[in-house]
């Protein structure tokens, strides 16, 4: 019992089963001392955030707050004791290397389950007709796809910027270790609390949550609210850390107009996150009163408007896809001129084109409303700003080919996964107008060509570039490379694979087919694409199960990864590998450019000088 309670997920988990009970007994205890009818809902409303609360205080995510709250000693984060070998990757520790692999683990295994999903509700699309689904447990997966791989997303992006940010600086940690910790454990019961709305009758909203349906679905509904708010904690919290970090932690010469392209898109999504994710817990938390207390915010009959929770909505969820992508599109960034041995062309233009998404991208959230309602006299004003995304993004673009352009192109794995990105970013791009353009978003709104389109933009914008971030940070991560085979094989099928499956969605989408429907007319000629799109959708279920395979096989029998393989110009490739405990064991210095690909006699970009670590830059 003593081991399985030293496994510190294992003892939030029981800690929050316990929670959750005792939340449930104490609502039910209340009731019935007070002669109320018994309701269910506030007991598990009540349970599902004490259980959460209480995974977290199992794990020991308080423990060193509540002892400075009484005024006792706690030792600096890099001293404290904390698990070793295997157990540290599954209980708490500051290291953000470690923190950095805790959100990979919880990201693949969201991106499983939520992928999981969408194959079933997928093979029962392939036919027309209901074949074992019912309708509420179709929207329930339909809306648990979505959200789940946006907590997928989400945590990959920490991953992402948790592991390399610190050393792409030059700096030992985060600025936060132990604000940093709680941000990665406070999303673990967020995620469960997603996935045990199922066991509640779950709910047919969609991921939207839209109501009049979220206030009178079943008490799933409930739960998907409450994991939400959860994992949007850890959001803003990591957010405001990486905030930190990146403006106060880089190393003695590093100036703003030197710090890596990826430094530059985690600081824009860190702004949005810190500045909207509070939207959409607002919005979930209002009709969560709504429903527990009867508080009429969207209720017409009291008063309320529907339409006051798509704006609160969407004024997170559409910066949301900029949260997404552009870590992504950093990522292109960052690694092309690894790949291609040229500088980054536009390098200023490109760090401030992140910013220029970042700012537009609070102006457009209602293009979603176009078909909603909305004052017709806003309609103009947000399809101008949506289209005018288009121009930072374009600077993307266009920095891209020119880096390209004559370039000593290495066609390694990570090279095959940054060109699949720009392709398929690139068709998210071209598709999108017409969703932001009110005549045509009138026609195809609600159809599977959104579907499609976002698809595009998702995996363009972050599925392909995380794969190239793991293929490249793999070597750092575990001191091993991953199989460059397998990893053409899974570049191709995911590819493939994906195309067919997102133009497939935009043509029955253009040809009328509505989005989160379980069933459809066998004679408007929908069944023979929904069977390739399904088809289509379990091949890039097996690239990504080669991945896992390539992840296992690689961690224990790959190939030593020794020195700087792949004759990069940043900080993290000047340290062995895997990574030591705390990063650099003297001072850094920048000395030079971080993109002189390809130049002579260019200075190094950075040195570590053989004495301790400086405080950190103004």
């Amino acid at each position: 019992m003593n081991k399985f309670f030293s496994i510190g997920l294992l003892r939030g988990i029981a800690g929050q089963v316990i929670g959750t009970a005792l939340g449930y007994g104490l609502v039910t205890a209340i009731q019935a001392l007070t002669g109320a009818a018994f309701k269910a809902e506030p007991a598990w409303v009540v349970g599902g955030f004490l259980g959460a609360l209480a995974f977290l205080i199992s794990l020991g995510a308080f423990r060193d707050w509540f002892r400075m709250a009484k005024g006792d000693e706690v030792e600096e984060p890099e001293d404290a004791a904390q698990p070793e070998g295997w157990k540290r990757f599954w209980g708490l520790t500051f290291d953000h290397k470690v923190i950095g692999v805790q959100y990979g683990f919880l990201s693949l295994f969201l991106l499983a389950v939520g992928g999981s999903f969408a194959i079933i509700f997928r093979t029962e699309l392939a036919q027309a007709g209901l074949q074992f689904l019912s309708f509420n447990l179709f929207n329930t997966l339909v809306g648990l796809h979505g959200m789940v791989l946006i907590a997928s997303i989400l945590m990959g992006i920490s991953a992402l910027s948790n592991y390399t940010i610190p050393l792409l600086i030059g700096a030992r940690d985060m600025a936060f270790p132990r604000l940093n910790a709680f941000s990665f454990w406070v999303a673990v019961p967020g995620a469960l609390l997603l996935v045990f709305s199922l066991a509640l009758g779950g709910f047919e909203t969609g991921w939207t949550g839209y109501p009049p349906l979220s206030v009178r679905g079943p008490m799933g509904v409930d739960m998907f609210f409450l994991g939400v708010w959860f994992v949007g904690w850890s959001s803003i919290l990591g957010a405001l850390n990486l905030i930190a970090t990146i403006l106060r932690y880089r190393a003695p010469g590093m100036t703003y107009f030197r710090l890596p392209i990826l430094a530059w898109a985690v600081l824009a999504t860190s702004i949005i996150a810190l500045n909207a994710t509070q939207l959409i817990g607002l919005s979930f938390q209002l009709s969560l009163f709504e429903r527990l207390l009867g508080m009429g915010f969207f209720d017409p009959a009291q008063g309320g408007n529907p339409i006051l929770y798509q704006h609160l909505f969407w004024f997170y969820s559409h910066p949301a896809v900029y949260i997404f992508v552009l870590p992504g599109l950093g990522v292109i960034s960052e690694l092309l001129p690894v790949f291609v041995r040229k500088p980054l062309f536009g390098y200023k233009w490109v760090a401030m084109s992140s910013f220029g998404i970042a700012l537009v991208g609070f102006l457009v959230w209602a293009h979603h409303m176009f078909a909603a309602g909305m004052e017709e006299y806003l309609r103009v004003p947000f399809m101008y700003s949506t289209l005018l995304v288009a121009v930072p993004t374009g600077v993307k673009f266009f920095s891209w080919t020119a880096t390209l352009w004559q370039g000593r192109m290495r066609l390694k794995t990570p090279m095959l996964f940054l060109l699949g990105a720009i392709v398929v970013f690139l068709l998210g791009g071209i598709t999108g107008p017409l969703l932001g353009t009110v005549s045509t978003d009138l026609h195809v709104t609600d159809t599977y060509y959104v579907v499609g389109h976002f698809h595009a933009t998702m995996f363009g914008g972050y599925i392909f570039p995380f794969f190239a971030a793991l293929y490249y940070w793999f070597p750092k991560i575990t001191g091993r490379q991953m199989s460059e085979r397998l990893g053409k094989w899974q570049f191709w099928l995911l590819f493939i694979g994906f195309m067919v499956m997102s133009l497939g969605q935009m043509r029955i989408g253009l040809l009328g087919m509505r989005r989160r429907i379980a069933d459809y007319d066998p004679n408007m000629g929908f069944q023979l694409p929904n069977l390739v799109i399904t088809l289509a959708g379990v091949a890039v279920a097996i690239s990504v199960l080669i991945l896992f395979i390539n992840l296992y096989r690689s961690a224990r029998f790959g190939k030593v990864a020794a020195g700087n393989i792949w004759e990069s110009r940043s900080l993290e490739w000047q340290i062995p590998s895997p990574t030591p405990a705390h990063n650099f064991e003297g001072a850094v210095v920048i000395t030079g450019e971080p993109y002189d690909y390809g130049l002579e006699n260019a200075p190094d970009f950075g040195q570590v000088e053989a004495k301790p670590a400086a405080s950190p830059a103004d």
